[in-house]
């Protein structure tokens, strides 16, 4: 028998056991598949063994033999998947574990549970269409809607597994979404094509897909190279412990410690403190920004604070110029869900306040994304923590600025793998809208990362101190930054217009 007969065999038999299993099989084999896949994200990066788990949830789809079997089946691959990708989320909860931890276990459970629920959906779609090749639509759609639903939470896409590749050059065009149809595309249509029995046409559409995006990305990546600036930047990275940093007996040592950093000669042209860096609320701390003024020597100064009016609190960034004005301020506009805030507080209220809010019972929302201009340094796009997760917010603002500036607290994320995973969202950011991102993050990762997404430089995570580096320079706007995704809303339907004629031929 020939091998490429052997290999679409063997598909056929794995898809013939399974259809045939008892659910508790079907159940583990499609979770299995999901966890498999979230080991192509940080801090693994194992993009094969990533490719692989989404071949097996491809699997597990044709093992399905109707529309219920299908929309488990899409939610055990979506909760193995969220579960292993998202197990950093019982952090927030365990930094005071007599108060918060039994919130941990439930906060896992019930989000990875509720984010299946849009791979359910796709899954029951696809099935209902009888295609393997419909699911690539539809669970593109569906990682769509999650990041927009009920505030949205488009952490961990699943074209963010090609960041270290060459691949991940076509974020300036098509976007991560544009990205998670081309891996769906590149797994899910040969498998299509070697369970019709037509191996060579499997072997061929994958290596022309995964060449072709290589070939792609590697032109795109080496195409009018980013540049550097004459700006020169310093990023403090206090390394305060999030059960530390609030106590009063440890507030005094980590802010000294800060200006320890930020008094080191020579001075640069910004100093960046990370995400509320201060004690005491913004309206209050006239003394602590006198010494902080003194100590950054001429600098100007971005810090996180937070603040309050009669409206109540906010997550906040601040630009200091070298007199000690308050020239720029914006405040945090996309919040957390229970841990800036809580939704429907009367509710959940049991819960009590927002995690992060040192103050109240959270924050109140800013006005929006915008872009600040600082005299001598140039115009940038600020943004508080979470807010770097959303890339339509980003692309929402009409002014283009030079640099994306983030200020973050990761000391909520844990140490192994919530961090990373931030860093990474960081770097494909850049890629999209081909403009340079710094970071200054509370216990790291801070980095420079220029407009290709290439790490700089960067302090390890978990170590106190500081970065002196150069701005990099943007390059010219991306397609995706023009356009957003509407190109990709175009290759959807190209590419529904094409099911219909695979479907035809195929007969799947």
């Amino acid at each position: 028998m020939r091998p490429n007969k052997t290999a679409s065999d063997q598909l056929n038999h794995l898809v013939l056991w399974l259809s045939s299993s008892h659910l508790s099989r079907r159940a583990t084999f499609a979770a299995v598949a999901g966890g498999l896949m979230a080991l192509g994200h940080p801090p693994f990066d194992w993009l094969a063994i990533g490719l692989f788990g989404l071949a097996l949830c491809g699997v597990s789809f044709l093992g399905a033999n109707s529309v219920q079997q299908a929309t488990w089946t899409g939610w055990w691959c979506g909760l193995g998947y969220f579960a292993v990708l998202l197990h950093w989320l019982v952090e927030p909860f365990l930094v005071y574990p007599e108060q918060d931890g039994w919130m941990a276990p439930f906060a896992l459970v019930f989000l990875s549970g509720g984010l299946a629920l849009f791979w359910a959906a796709a899954f029951a779609l696809a099935q209902r269409f009888t295609g393997l090749v419909v699911l690539c639509l539809a669970l593109t759609v569906a990682e769509g809607l999650r990041s927009y639903v009920l505030t949205g939470f488009p952490w961990g896409l699943i074209g963010y597994v090609w960041l270290d590749s060459p691949v991940s050059q076509l974020g300036a065009w098509i976007g991560p979404h544009g990205l998670t149809l081309f891996t769906l595309m590149l797994v899910f249509v040969p498998l299509a094509a070697l369970k019709a029995t037509r191996s060579w046409a499997a072997l061929c559409i994958f290596l022309g897909l995964g060449l072709g995006a290589v070939v792609l990305g590697f032109w795109q990546g080496q195409n009018a190279a980013p540049r550097m600036t004459d700006k020169t930047l310093r990023l403090i990275q206090p390394n305060a412990a999030q059960d530390q940093k609030w106590r009063p007996e440890n507030r005094e040592l980590f802010f000294q410690r800060q200006l320890g950093f930020t008094r080191q000669d020579p001075p640069p042209d910004l100093t960046v403190w990370p995400e509320t860096a201060i004690p005491v609320p913004l309206n209050e701390a006239g003394d602590l920004l006198a010494q902080i003024v003194a100590a950054a020597q001429g600098a100007t100064v971005v810090l996180g604070a937070q603040r309050y009016d009669a409206w109540g609190y906010y997550n906040s960034l601040a630009v200091l110029d070298p007199t000690g004005e308050i020239t720029h301020r914006y405040d945090k506009h996309h919040l957390v869900p229970f841990g800036e805030y809580i939704p429907f507080l009367d509710l959940f209220g049991i819960a009590g306040g927002g995690l992060a809010a040192q103050f109240g019972e959270g924050y109140q929302p800013g006005a929006g994304p915008t872009v600040l201009t600082v005299g001598g340094i140039g115009k940038f796009l600020p943004l508080i923590c979470y807010e770097l997760v959303f890339p339509h917010e980003i692309g929402a603002v009409s002014q283009r600025a030079d640099f994306m500036l983030q200020i973050t607290n990761d000391a909520w994320f844990g140490t192994f793998s919530g961090p990373y995973q931030h860093l990474a969202q960081a770097r494909m950011r850049a890629i999209e809208q081909g403009l340079p991102m710094v970071r200054a993050a509370n216990t790291g990762v801070s980095a420079v990362i220029d407009a290709k997404g290439n790490l700089l430089q960067h302090l390890p995570l978990g170590q106190a101190g500081y970065l002196d580096a150069v701005l990099p320079a943007p390059v010219a706007p991306t397609v995706y930054s023009r356009f957003g995704d509407g190109l990709v809303f175009l290759l959807l339907s190209l590419f529904a217009a094409g099911s219909i004629a695979w479907r035809r031929y195929f007969g799947d």
